[in-house]
């Protein structure tokens, strides 16, 4: 996620980089990576010793996430769309950048910071909340102490779906942004308050050097439940 996050804000020469809270992974058991894309960071989460649970709705590339973790027995990968709701149907807009920037919210202001971004198609895709995959998949959350999210402006709705089982996490790490990227999407004081309800705070932050014209940005935030 912060990888694909630097690299989208500064380029694609970009390498993958420690997380913003020093040596955190280092620390957790396991990683629930929702937005998986291509699986980018699995070197990364290897060379923790982690276990990986993989989520990436889009077929074509969740095909491609399958094949780039292919010899690591400790990640797995999951093709399910994580929103609030079960069995929704959704108008998933896959986006230009290798499937990055894609979402189930339409461009906002998105496409002021990068216009060569634009969605390639549309396709539908049924929902499921957290809770239910844990409970279809016989997910053992004792294996996972940390959950990213990089749903590109639904990342509330993942939450909401988790209900109590977001408690599970000791860490949260989200990218957010506190202006309106898509439309009717999550933005940090959303996201703080929702956390903060759940007895996390914020112990880490990477703000993007891109800003919006009306002053807006992205962050990568890393949350810790203290209660």
């Amino acid at each position: 996620m912060l990888w694909r996050f630097l690299k989208n804000a500064f380029g694609r020469r970009a390498s993958p980089p420690e997380p913003p809270a020093t040596n955190l992974l280092a620390h957790v058991r396991g990683v629930v990576h929702v937005g998986a894309n291509m699986g980018q960071e699995r070197d990364m989460y290897a060379d923790y010793g982690l276990n990986v649970l993989w989520l990436e709705p889009i077929p074509e590339v969740f095909d491609i996430l399958c094949a780039n973790i292919r010899g690591y027995p400790r990640q797995r990968a999951l093709r399910y769309l994580l929103t609030d709701r079960d069995d929704i149907e959704y108008a998933f807009h896959v986006a230009s950048n290798d499937g990055q920037s894609s979402s189930i919210l339409d461009f906002a202001k998105h496409r002021d910071l990068w216009p060569s971004i634009h969605y390639e198609r549309t396709i539908p895709l049924k929902s499921i909340t957290f809770r239910s995959l844990v409970e279809r998949e016989s997910i053992d959350l004792a294996e996972y102490d940390m959950l990213l999210m990089d749903t590109q402006g639904s990342e509330l709705l993942v939450l909401k779906g988790a209900g109590e089982l977001v408690r599970s996490f000791r860490f949260v790490q989200t990218e957010i942004a506190d202006f309106e990227a898509y439309v009717g999407c999550c933005q940090l004081p959303e996201m703080e308050a929702y956390l903060g309800q759940h007895g996390y705070v914020e112990i880490g932050r990477t703000a993007a050097s891109r800003v919006h014209p009306s002053g807006g940005r992205y962050y990568e935030i890393i949350y810790e439940r203290q209660r």
